[in-house]
């Protein structure tokens, strides 16, 4: 792996005999819910393992934790996140499972584009900017294409979902 690159290891696979059956869960309603509670065992999941294991690790769903300082505590705020792979960058989306408002870590990165994402066992600083265009719709596509789920997410609520590419520093 070069300083440019982010690794690119996680437990389960696509393959598995859980992933479809997981996604269609994920993408109702029920299991968006599910899912979103599951978030913060899904955390300490990932920060004890150090980004290494996730609830969603049996689906081999890439995950990732989002380290951001928040921008009205100045505290450090953890989110496990999915995300796609883009030439030597990260991607993430504010989804927030469609609901009306955006997750918080979006507003963080949009005041600190300075953050770190945990994977792998190491702790690796990135810059965030955030996508707009066409090459948004392109990068979402392949967020539909990862987890079917986001087609629905998208379809839920009228906001502008918050896209960012994480780059390293």
């Amino acid at each position: 792996m070069s300083d440019s690159t982010f690794p690119d290891v996680r437990w389960g696979s696509e393959t598995s005999i859980l992933r479809r059956p997981g996604i269609a869960f994920a993408s109702t309603r029920l299991g968006s819910w599910t899912i979103r509670n599951l978030a913060g065992v899904d955390r300490r999941l990932l920060e004890r393992s150090r980004g290494r294991f996730t609830v969603l690790g049996p689906i081999g769903a890439p995950t990732v934790l989002l380290n951001t300082i928040g921008r009205k505590s100045g505290q450090r705020r953890t989110s496990p996140l999915l995300y796609i792979r883009d030439a030597d960058r990260l991607v993430v989306v504010g989804s927030n499972f469609g609901q009306a408002h955006h997750p918080a870590w979006t507003a963080n990165l949009l005041a600190q584009p300075e953050a770190s994402v945990t994977m792998a066992g190491r702790d690796i600083p990135v810059l965030a900017t955030r996508v707009t265009g066409d090459e948004k719709d392109r990068l979402y596509a392949k967020f539909v294409d990862l987890a079917g789920a986001y087609g629905v997410y998208r379809g839920r609520t009228d906001r502008d979902l918050r896209m960012f590419v994480l780059t390293r520093r």
